[in-house]
């Protein structure tokens, strides 16, 4: 096993430039998550809290078990979209542990427009319960709901991954025996009273919780018959007359110990002890921020980098001298195995291949992978399209697709057109993507896109007998570059929800070791790749 020797002084003036620089990036993702915690702000929470009801952040905390680890999934989404009106989407998704065992909760927050899903918050639930599906978690549905948001009902109601396949997802993780536990503490109206109805048992609170397809307002228009919410659909109509609910709450705490009761009945343990001793690496992770150049354009250097993430700075290299713009090797991260792949420079024929056979073995030893992105993408030019690039990328990508052990993905820098998709982009399944507040991903970077459509126009223009002169191009390019470099920032992806988290890089041990943990203990699969072209 190789130690990965570091070489950087921390008093260096680069060092601390780049530090510095960082600071202003975490500074712009914790006001976004400032805004993702207060959800919907002071008067919405206090009308909340006078219903004698528990804030949802507040709901979770009780729920979870004392002092354990809650990794929240898509806090980020919806910033800048809906005109500011779903900060989190107004869904709080994620891992945490309750009565010992590791489960994925879905919490409406009420304070965001009364619970309503908007297009993203169905994006986000059926996230969540993907991510359940694959680590055979649990799933706790804390519903305070007013159904769909109306006025963009054909984002959210007749497509494949629309509303429906909310209940789809539960009946088919009840039927491979993951548990579904619904709390309903608020409404739970029109379609969403599924969630309930369809979950493997549920508790209702009196008072708050109702449950029914029709509102009393509905109800009215459709037949006239006058009646109030718990009449129609509360908790004594549920637990004692139609038997859509099981259990009868008196308070949020109350459910929320009830539920606690229902994870802890005897059932398979979902974590599992690392079966090497988690050593911190040689190198402090603080000091990653210190390692990303505040000019995008400079490399980072990968070694470095690894040296602060592996277990004892640890990394058994494979193929060190062959097809060098990537490092792949297996290690170690909090006493997890792992085979990671990181970029070094751009992707060649060699480093594809090379990725692709590294992928091989990691499969057929059980282990899991980690891609940490910085990439512009595959080589390009006459010599390299010549040689087959795209033949020895297309291997990378196939075994990337195909390979059956836990995926993980964390962008570092950037991440860019088919690059992005070879070292494991969002389309390829990786159990947990995350981005640095520094990364960026597009299908291109911005001037290399200004420029092919400049290079577009002139040519359009020329055939129309008309000049381009720079000045003209230069105007003509800045809007894209502008347009590209908002809409590729950490913070866009994350608040459409384009990976699960915006990850500090001092975090990023702590992330990656829960990730690999609940991996350990999930369902293993068989790899079956596709032909390799050769």
């Amino acid at each position: 096993m190789a130690i990965l020797r570091s070489s950087v002084r921390t008093t260096d003036g680069d060092f601390v430039a780049n530090a510095a620089a960082y600071a202003t990036l975490r500074a712009q993702v914790a006001a976004v998550r400032h805004a993702a915690l207060a959800g919907g702000g002071p008067k919405p929470s206090a009308a909340h809290l006078a219903r004698n009801k528990l804030l949802p952040r507040h709901r979770i905390n009780a729920l979870l078990d004392p002092d354990t680890p809650f990794l929240e999934l898509g806090q980020l989404a919806g910033d800048g979209l809906y005109d500011g009106a779903a900060p989190s989407a107004g869904l709080i998704t994620g891992i945490g542990i309750v009565a010992g065992r590791p489960c994925m909760v879905m919490a409406n927050d009420a304070t965001v427009k009364g619970g309503t899903y908007y297009p993203l918050t169905i994006k986000k639930q059926v996230r969540a319960q993907a991510v359940a599906r694959e680590n055979a978690l649990p799933c706790i549905y804390l519903v305070d709901s007013g159904g769909a948001f109306l006025p963009l009902q054909e984002d959210i109601f007749p497509d494949e991954q629309h509303f429906g396949r909310i209940f789809r997802n539960i009946a088919e993780m009840s039927s491979l025996g993951i548990k579904q536990i619904a709390a309903v503490m608020g409404a739970c109206t029109a379609g969403g009273a599924y969630i309930p109805a369809m979950c493997d048992e549920t508790v209702i609170v009196q008072g708050n919780g109702t449950i029914y397809l029709g509102g009393p307002q509905l109800v009215q228009a459709a037949t006239g018959e006058v009646v109030d919410a718990q009449t129609l659909g509360g908790a004594d109509v549920h637990t004692r007359l139609s038997g859509v609910a099981d259990h009868y709450a008196h308070d949020d705490l109350h459910a929320l110990t009830l539920v606690r009761d229902i994870v802890a009945r005897p059932g398979p343990v979902a974590m599992t002890a690392p079966p090497l001793a988690a050593v911190p690496p040689l190198h402090d992770p603080a000091e990653l921020p210190g390692l990303i150049p505040a000019n995008p354009k400079q490399p980072i250097a990968a070694r470095e980098i690894l040296a602060r993430l592996m277990d004892g700075s640890e990394l058994q290299m494979y193929r060190e001298r062959y097809g060098t713009s990537l490092i792949c090797g297996t290690g170690a991260i909090g006493g997890y195995p792992v085979g990671v792949l990181i970029n070094d420079g751009v992707l060649f024929s060699e480093s594809a291949q090379k990725a692709a056979n590294f992928i091989e073995l990691c499969s057929q030893s059980d282990i899991p992978l980690l891609f940490l992105h910085n990439i512009s993408g595959f080589m390009v030019g006459v010599s390299y399209e010549h040689g087959g690039i795209a033949k020895d990328g297309a291997k990378m990508v196939n075994a990337v697709s195909t390979a059956r052990v836990p995926k993980f993905s964390m962008v570092i820098g950037g991440s860019y057109g088919a690059g992005a998709y070879a070292m494991c982009g969002r389309a390829f399944g990786p159990r947990l993507m995350a981005m640095w507040p520094n990364a960026r991903t597009s299908v291109m970077g911005g001037e290399q896109a200004a420029t092919v459509l400049a290079l577009v126009r002139r040519e359009q223009l020329a055939r129309a007998g008309q000049d381009f002169t720079p000045e003209q191009m230069e105007t003509f390019k800045q809007p894209i570059r502008d347009h590209y470099l908002a809409s590729s920032s950490a913070l866009h992806a994350a608040s459409r929800l384009w990976v699960d988290a915006v990850v500090d890089p001092a975090d990023t041990r702590a992330w990656l070791t829960l990730g690999l943990a609940l991996a350990a203990a999930s369902p293993k699969e068989d790899t079956r790749f596709g032909v390799f072209r050769m």
